[in-house]
């Protein structure tokens, strides 16, 4: 499983695999908000978790239909499938390896991207903090989606369309936790908490429903 993770972090990496890609995509979605709604800081304060939310929710749609299209194209995903370890347990692994290839990049930028909205260090970190919990249900939900659609051609859009819809809760609960640790009335521990449970629920039914779209799709 080691092999495999550090692989698919390889293929993540090289050129033209997605994460750079996922990076710029996310700086260029939030630094263009500031154009469009005016030079005011403190709207820009006020909106900036909201934004640094949305940008990274739309990166982490870009690479999600090629979590299992490097095994189509070279037909390995037959051989994953057959193999004597759980496909639960490899799909994990892949969703893993995405995150950190992908995801972690973009809860890395967002302090810089927080900087340019004018938000505080306070919002900065809790944003951090929410993207950093929050993004691996992204990953875990967009590997149904990848797995559903990895017998198409062009599974891309499908990808987003299926996803999007079951990523507004953590969208929801992410900013509003970040929203709740700029205003002192609003606890912060609640949304962050149901935020937590939302990615520990699809780091187990993520994988157990790519693993059986994937079996389906190779009958």
């Amino acid at each position: 499983m080691m092999s495999l993770l550090l692989r698919d972090l390889k293929l993540s990496v090289r050129a033209g695999g997605g994460a750079l890609i996922g990076v710029l995509f996310f700086m260029t979605v939030v630094a263009v908000i500031p154009f469009g709604v005016g030079p005011d800081l403190n709207l820009l304060s006020r909106i900036g978790p909201a934004i640094v939310w949305i940008g990274a929710l739309l990166a982490a749609l870009l690479g999600l239909d090629r979590l299992f299209q490097t095994e189509r194209d070279d037909g390995s995903l037959d051989l994953i499938l057959m193999q004597e370890h759980p496909l639960v347990l490899t799909v994990l692994v892949k969703c893993l390896a995405h995150w950190l290839a992908n995801s972690l990049p973009l809860v890395i930028a967002s302090p810089l991207l927080g900087l340019f909205m004018n938000m505080s260090e306070v919002a900065i970190g809790a944003v951090a903090v929410t993207l950093l919990v929050g993004t691996p249900a992204l990953t875990f939900i967009g590997a149904v989606g990848a797995a559903v659609a990895v017998s198409l051609p062009r599974g891309g859009l499908l990808v987003s369309i299926l996803v999007l819809p079951l990523a507004i809760p953590v969208l929801i609960f992410g900013v509003s936790a970040s929203y709740a640790a700029v205003q002192d009335p609003a606890p912060f521990m609640p949304p962050f908490l149901i935020l937590l449970a939302i990615t520990m629920f699809f780091a187990v039914i993520g994988p157990l429903g790519a693993s059986l779209a994937l079996r389906n799709a190779s009958d």
